[in-house]
């Protein structure tokens, strides 16, 4: 379990201050109906860090799960992320679009899902359906360090 006073996962901020777990995501984990595309998606990428792996295959639109199952996500995630960058969102009447990359540590260094995900709205709800996997759009030596820390890329996750 996370603090929910703690910084949200998701990184989501309003005027630069971010919004606390209990204030963003929490309500989504706990039944609440993300209003769009992006909310989705950030709320997906906190239930990875948060393992809430139910949430991930009840957000997921059926037709589209494929054999995914709690139990496979149980396995298969160890990963250390490290912070979510939305790059672009869109929703037009049922149809919702959010790149993003989603960072994390590798054992040889720090990498990202670059993703270009797809959503549905059906009955009042969005649905996250698949997605198209890019490759990584990396900073620059002198841009913001992508994990938040607010150093430097060279000076912080780079290195």
């Amino acid at each position: 379990m996370t603090n929910p006073s703690l910084p949200c996962p998701c990184g989501r901020s309003i005027k630069d201050k971010p919004l606390s777990y209990k204030e963003c995501c929490e309500p989504y984990h706990l039944g609440s109906i993300p209003p769009d595309p992006e909310s989705l998606m950030r709320s997906r990428y906190s239930a990875f860090v948060l393992k809430r792996h139910q949430y991930l295959i009840d957000t997921h639109h059926p037709d589209y799960l494929n054999g995914l199952s709690v139990q496979i996500l149980d396995q298969e995630n160890h990963t250390h992320w490290l912070a979510l960058s939305v790059n672009k969102s869109s929703s037009e009447q049922n149809k919702g679009m959010v790149e993003f990359h989603a960072w994390y540590r590798a054992d040889d260094g720090l990498d990202a899902i670059h993703e270009i995900s797809d959503f549905v709205k059906q009955d009042g709800r969005w649905w996250y359906t698949q997605g198209e996997q890019l490759l990584p759009k990396y900073p620059k030596r002198n841009d913001p360090c992508v994990c938040q820390s607010s150093k430097k890329f060279k000076q912080c996750c780079l290195k």
